[in-house]
């Protein structure tokens, strides 16, 4: 057992995996030994049964900005709706026009669009009850979510928000070129994924003052785990969180000494 645990090891890389494989291995030979067809479980290697998750990784408001800077200006509102919604790609990937509500800076959240592998949009709600939901924005962001809608958005309500150069939707891996390049470009490591910006969100959310219950809500989060902290977070407790992350990261720009003018440079050129 010990020799084939090594051998995966080697062979794989894949410490997780193994350790599931593990864990299968020992539960098959748990009932064999109950159906008295060995004596005892050879299953028997302490800790190779664990998972030790790696730490996930966390970009700083500066690194964020750095993304949507290098991702160009027909992206950058998806880097910061990764970062300080929090959104996952394919909540993102099916935000329609009325979705957006520009006045009270509020994004429904009501589907997801995973891309199959030919391509092709797979439609379906989102990943749990919890994330359809109502996502408000810290109020720095009200000028790219006008931006973008007001230039690279489809027309009319059901028109979606991220659409590629030809106009059509955008395909994950002509994203993920430019996703890589951007992520060269601002310094984070290779292993630093969009998904990353949502954790991201979360810990800045946390240093503002939200809550878990708050996170959570914000983030379309819900897990059994988590069944007896979670709880409704209403919009205006929501409000307040936005208001928090909006006071961190326009004081993070400041000891930067960045502002709004300095992200909105290209808007004058670009027009």
């Amino acid at each position: 057992m010990r020799e084939w645990r090594a051998e995966r090891l080697r062979a794989t890389k894949a410490k997780t995996t193994v350790a599931k494989a593990y864990r299968l291995l020992k539960g098959i030979l748990e009932t064999v030994v109950d159906d008295d067809l060995i004596t005892r479980n050879p299953c028997r290697i302490k800790g190779a049964g664990k998972e030790s998750a790696a730490e996930r990784r966390i970009a700083t408001v500066a690194q964020v900005d750095a993304l949507a800077d290098a991702i160009g200006i027909r992206w950058r509102l998806m880097v910061y709706l990764g970062a300080y919604g929090p959104m996952r790609p394919e909540e993102l990937a099916g935000l329609r026009r009325r979705d957006v509500d520009i006045d009270n800076l509020v994004i429904r959240v009501r589907v997801a669009e995973p891309e199959r592998t030919n391509g092709k949009r797979a439609p379906r709600p989102t990943k749990s009850d919890a994330g359809a939901r109502v996502v408000v924005l810290p109020p720095f962001l009200r000028k790219e979510v006008k931006r973008h809608l007001d230039w690279f958005a489809e027309k009319g309500p059901d028109g979606l928000v991220f659409v590629g150069e030809k106009g059509a939707a955008f395909r994950r891996t002509t994203f993920g070129r430019k996703w890589r390049r951007a992520r060269g470009s601002a310094g984070l490591p290779d292993g630093f994924r969009f998904y990353d910006l949502r954790h991201t969100g979360h810990t800045l959310a946390t240093r503002s003052g939200a809550t878990l219950r708050d996170t959570m809500a914000r983030a379309g989060q819900s897990s059994e785990k988590a069944a007896l902290i979670y709880q409704h977070s209403d919009e205006e407790r929501q409000r307040e969180v936005a208001a928090g992350l909006d006071d961190l990261v326009r004081t993070e720009r400041a000891k930067h000494h960045t502002d709004d003018r300095a992200h909105h440079r290209e808007e004058s050129s670009a027009g």
